[in-house]
């Protein structure tokens, strides 16, 4: 009889930087650590481990066996976003219409980003405000394009350097619905954007500081904010109005790359980018000597490729920054896409569109779905690998503790 251990694990993963230097992360930082990075901790070091239990798949045959553990299935591992990305995009899928899509990406400037770091729900909800309503008010303008948008919208708080670096990826129809300035849909006619060109960035851009800016403020008037030690003195109304005068006068970063295309090409966009977390395990080269070395892409130059290391709890501690606090929402709908009467206006947008053409999109979705599904989980074989027999008997595996997973636990 002999024996294998399923899902193939790389080189290096998180989970092995966790494992060695956990305890001392916990030991430094435990006392600044949510229940959300407690409980991200926990499960990606015991992911696909015996801490987690699993089962033995036995060949009737032959009686080789393979041993599979089961994930953790946390929305921060690097191991278990393939399942929920496929089964996401499957869904997804339904929503897309026959028309070009554009790609626009809002970003935090770095001082707004530090208050971020101490108010991540305040913040990162006023990021998704803001830019889903400037999209909207800039595009229901009709000296612009005098139509309701289809939006999603997906955050990223991480730079290729794991520092915190809050921004937006949005995927917006490249035309809507015909609309009032106030974004009510009021005529069944689909408005189109110029062929390559959607709305004009700098527009974008200040719309957005200003709408961003007076969330934050309100927040701060409301006794919403946060303010570590470092921020204290922002405390006084007269300081935090002094402190986003600056910001007011300054260029916000909004990015407009060029349209996708149809939705074929917004499916492999999607595959990418929605359930993508901080760094993959694939980016790592070395760990030792209380050092992680990794690799990483220099966007200020030229997306050249380099390499970084740090100090181990540095590491753990860039991470976990990234985790989002339990329940936020972040992946999100607006405009046609929006859950409320978004069944409507998709079949009308679809009916303006001519069936003809959706037909032929969605044929082209399903097709990039199904091979984006196939990369990211390929079927397993139902033969056994060593003898081509077809009969398996399942026996589950218990749950075995772990030194780390029980010393890590939720101090609340």
């Amino acid at each position: 009889m002999t024996t294998s251990v399923g899902s193939k694990r790389p080189a290096l993963e998180v989970a092995d930087v966790i494992r060695q230097y956990g305890d001392d992360f916990v030991e430094q930082y435990g006392g600044t650590l949510t229940a959300a990075q407690r409980q991200a901790l926990r499960a990606l070091v015991a992911c696909r481990t015996a801490a987690l239990g699993g089962h033995v798949e036995r060949c009737a045959d032959c009686g080789h066996q393979r041993i599979a553990y089961n994930s953790c299935r946390n929305r921060h591992c690097p191991k278990c976003q393939a399942l929920a990305r496929a089964r996401w995009l499957e869904r997804e899928a339904k929503l897309l219409l026959p028309v070009e899509y554009h790609h626009v990406v809002f970003t935090l400037p770095d001082e707004v980003a530090e208050l971020a770091l101490s108010n991540r729900v305040v913040c990162y909800d006023a990021l998704f405000a803001a830019a889903s309503a400037t999209l909207r008010d800039v595009a229901a303008n009709p000296k612009r394009l005098g139509a309701q948008l289809g939006i999603l919208m997906v955050l990223h708080t991480w730079g290729q350097n794991l520092h915190h670096h809050p921004h937006v990826h949005c995927v917006v129809t490249g035309g809507g619905l015909a609309c009032k300035a106030r974004g009510v849909v009021d005529d069944p006619t689909w408005h189109s954007c110029r062929p390559g060109f959607f709305l004009p960035v700098r527009v974008l851009s200040r719309v957005f500081r200003g709408k961003y800016l007076q969330l934050v403020r309100a927040a701060f008037e409301q006794g919403k904010l946060c303010l570590p030690l470092r921020l204290q003195a922002l405390a006084e109304p007269q300081r935090f109005a002094a402190w986003l005068r600056p910001l007011y006068a300054k260029e916000w970063v909004v990015h407009s790359k060029p349209p996708f295309g149809g939705p074929a090409q917004v499916l492999k966009y999607l595959a990418r980018y929605t359930h993508r977390v901080a760094i993959s395990n694939s980016r790592l080269l070395k760990v030792d000597q209380r050092r992680v070395t990794f690799r990483y892409k220099d966007y200020a130059d030229d997306r050249h490729h380099k390499v970084m290391t740090l100090d181990a709890i540095e590491f753990l501690r860039r991470f976990l920054q990234h985790v989002l606090p339990k329940g936020f929402m972040k992946i999100r709908h607006y405009g046609l896409l929006a859950s409320r009467h978004r069944e409507a206006k998709l079949q009308r947008s679809r009916q303006l569109l001519l069936a003809v053409n959706l037909a032929t999109a969605l044929a082209c979705a399903e097709l990039t779905l199904s091979k984006s599904a196939s990369r990211i989980e390929p079927a397993a074989s139902p033969h056994c690998p060593h003898c081509g027999g077809q009969r398996f008997l399942r026996i589950p595996l218990p749950r075995e503790e772990t030194a780390f997973h029980s010393t890590c636990g939720d101090t609340s």
